[in-house]
């Protein structure tokens, strides 16, 4: 009841028009109970009256005429091991075996064998299921009992049957097709529409309309797709989760990527389906959506608000991928989209670091729009060069040349023949002050740094406590790294602490969060204090330097203020971190450092500490002013993927001090020591702070 009564708190406090459009949408899933039973049943000719045909094979080869953004005619495999290795053809027949096999390994959940009849309402991992139901009428958050409502999300997403459709392209062994079909039909029989836990969340649905509608124009003319009962029910099924993305999309006063997906699902089935007056509908609402949408969630710097890198690699696909559809059938795509779609590639490619990773900022769920490279999964090399082919900017955009299959399945091997062909532009560092990201590099270090808004417009969203918080490579060696995000609703506890301070390379004063939580119930929502200001920006070809602030623990007797510098030798890959804490009064300070996994710690005779990592030594040299602080070593975790935990260490400077108090730490590679102070002075002359 508490429960209920805060919900409807905080839902009288929204806008009108929100309030009326939550209404409509409670009275619409209430009316569906009624409507969906009949839509579940749609018969042959209803499906053709609807969508304008005159039989399912006409229907069926009419849309296998339409165009598609993707390569989805036959594949040369030499060609692309000639591209992209061997190991890409090889991965990829071994995953398209396993999935063959009913074969997965989602989410963390390890090789997993699901049985010749998949379960597709159970948590795997768990062993816990939800009935199949109304899709409203299921609880999928269980904080009681272990469960993760995303495995059976994930695995109904169907991005695992990809390697198959790949496969298939290589040489039309009809195992694939078959054995992509009767999967296919699994499903459709297990989840009719609205009828389960993967109807619960509308953004699943969307998702899958993706998936299936590549895999429909990959195997559209495979044998064992031709029996019209199976091409009757995989139509329908695909036309329903349409018609369901439009009736229950996921809008709300301040959206992010569920209602982006949403979107561009119905632009991509509206112009899969084209003929009838759904289709018709959906195309455009679904574009004009998208267009709304794009300058809302995606800063002018083309950083995307929800403060995290994985799920800006996310929104930036499912902005793309309606585009690149609208194109390939002719459709317009004005200026300002694509121009923002640069932009979007612009960051990505400044966040990416040397050994084409990108940093484990905010939230992280694994989630794509249609992966089709074996590149591992925080690899984002492609993505500058998937948005640079399709805009035809490829001059602005290039840069490394591995990582690249997926350019191979969307546009083929000429694109990153093409690529290859430009020449990347010297590493430089880039500050996006409207996302609040910054980038402190030279060709072989890469210093990443949050001094941001909080994510979603300041509501949380899947943005974490990590204002002035940074990883750092030096001299092509990761070395300190963010926690990742761990998990969702599988557990309130261990999702709540990777998303706190506590686990950020941030300062912490007095054991408080930096941005407060709300409820630990309340898993994408954080009070908005953290408020940052950046101060100064620095860069030549010799250093870059940056320093900011936030308002985090003015709420703290004595107005404290965390105010931080990081300075970068490009010449010694050295990186000075200057922090100090502004205000009045005794209190609490912790200033941590976590490792990337793989970096052990070693204590010399004299006390100092070394960093030992990729047979490479490097030095932690630090001093204090007003204050006495002890630096201990501690154990951590770092999450790199979902459901991913690896083992490492952390650094941890405390002091109980009289504020103001400084904490000056200098990284450095190599059998030369940097004075602490002597670098300070430097930051100090080439940063002059507002």
């Amino acid at each position: 009841m508490a429960d209920l009564i805060g919900k409807l708190r905080r839902g009288l406090k929204k806008p009108p028009r929100v309030i009326v459009a939550r209404i409509f949408a409670m009275l619409r899933t209430q009316t569906e109970r009624v409507r969906l039973p009949a839509r579940r049943r749609l018969s042959v000719s209803g499906l053709l009256r609807e969508l304008e045909a005159d039989s399912i094979d006409v229907l069926w080869a009419r849309l296998a005429a339409r165009p598609f953004p993707a390569h989805v005619g036959p594949a040369d495999a030499l060609v692309l091991d000639e591209l992209c290795g061997p190991g890409e053809r090889a991965n990829l027949l071994v995953r398209a075996e396993s999935a063959l096999a009913h074969e997965v390994d989602l989410l963390g959940s390890g090789r997993t064998t699901l049985g010749d009849t998949i379960d597709w309402h159970t948590d795997f991992k768990t062993g816990f299921s939800w009935p199949p139901r109304y899709f409203a009428d299921i609880d999928y958050n269980n904080p009681g009992r272990p469960s993760d409502v995303k495995l059976p999300w994930e695995l109904s997403r169907l991005q695992w049957l990809v390697p198959v459709g790949q496969a298939w392209l290589f040489n039309r062994d009809e195992r694939y097709a078959d054995g992509a079909k009767r999967i296919l039909e699994q499903w459709i029989e297990a989840n009719p529409c609205g009828g389960s836990v993967n109807w619960a969340c509308t953004m699943e649905a969307a998702l899958r309309v993706f998936t299936w509608t590549w895999l429909f124009h990959v195997f559209s003319d495979a044998p064992s797709w031709r029996e019209p009962g199976f091409r009757f029910r995989f139509l329908r099924s695909l036309y329903l989760h349409v018609e369901f993305t439009d009736r229950h999309i996921e809008r709300s006063d301040i959206n992010g990527n569920h209602f982006t997906a949403d979107a561009a699902a119905l632009v991509l089935g509206g112009l899969f389906f084209g003929d009838g007056a759904g289709p018709q509908r959906w195309q455009h609402e679904g574009w004009r959506i998208l267009c709304e949408e794009m300058p809302r969630q995606v800063y002018e710097d083309g950083v995307d608000f929800e403060a995290s890198v994985p799920y800006h690699r996310l929104v930036a696909e499912l902005f793309l991928w309606p585009a690149m559809h609208r194109s390939f059938q002719g459709l317009e795509v004005d200026s300002a989209y694509r121009e923002r779609l640069f932009s979007m590639a612009k960051f990505t490619k400044a966040y990416i670091k040397p050994n084409g990773l990108a940093p484990l900022w905010g939230d992280a769920d694994d989630a794509r729009a249609l992966p089709f490279g074996m590149q591992a999964i925080n690899d984002h090399r492609y993505l500058p060069a998937l948005i640079g082919t399709y805009l035809g900017r490829l001059d602005e955009l290039a840069g490394a040349s591995d990582g690249l299959g997926e350019v191979f399945w969307v546009f083929g091997p000429e694109a990153i023949r093409r690529w290859r062909q430009k020449e990347a532009s010297p590493a430089r560092s880039v500050a996006f002050e409207d996302g609040g990201f910054y980038v402190l590099r030279s060709s072989v270090d890469h210093v990443f740094i949050d001094a941001g808004p909080l994510g979603l417009a300041g509501r949380g969203g899947h943005g974490h406590n990590d204002c002035l918080s940074f990883e750092a490579v030096l001299d092509g060696v990761p070395l300190v790294s963010d926690c990742g995000a761990y998990l969702y609703t599988a557990s309130y506890e261990e999702r709540n602490r990777f998303r706190s301070t506590d686990l950020h390379n941030t300062p912490r004063v007095d054991g408080q969060e930096i941005n407060r939580f709300i409820r630990p119930d309340y898993l994408w929502n954080l009070h908005n204090d953290a408020v940052p200001r950046a101060l100064a920006w620095h860069d030549d070809n010799a250093r870059a330097g940056f320093a900011a602030e936030h308002s985090g623990y003015q709420r703290l007797q004595g107005q404290v203020t965390p105010r931080r510098t990081w300075y970068l030798d490009k010449a010694r890959h050295a990186l000075l971190v200057h922090d100090r804490i502004l205000g009045d009064g005794s209190h609490r300070i912790e200033v941590p450092l976590h490792l990337a996994p793989g970096v052990r710690v070693d204590s010399t005779a004299d006390g100092s500490i070394a960093l030992v990592a990729e047979g490479r030594r490097f030095h932690v040299e630090w001093r204090a002013v007003s204050a006495t602080f002890d630096v201990v070593i501690e154990p951590a975790r770092v999450s790199p993927s979902y459901g991913k935990v690896a083992e490492t260490v952390r650094l941890v400077w405390r002091a109980r001090a009289e504020l103001p108090c400084e904490l000056m730490m200098v990284l450095s590679p190599g059998s030369v020591r940097i004075e602490v102070e002597s670098m300070a002075v430097l930051a100090s002359n080439s940063l002059v702070l507002q």
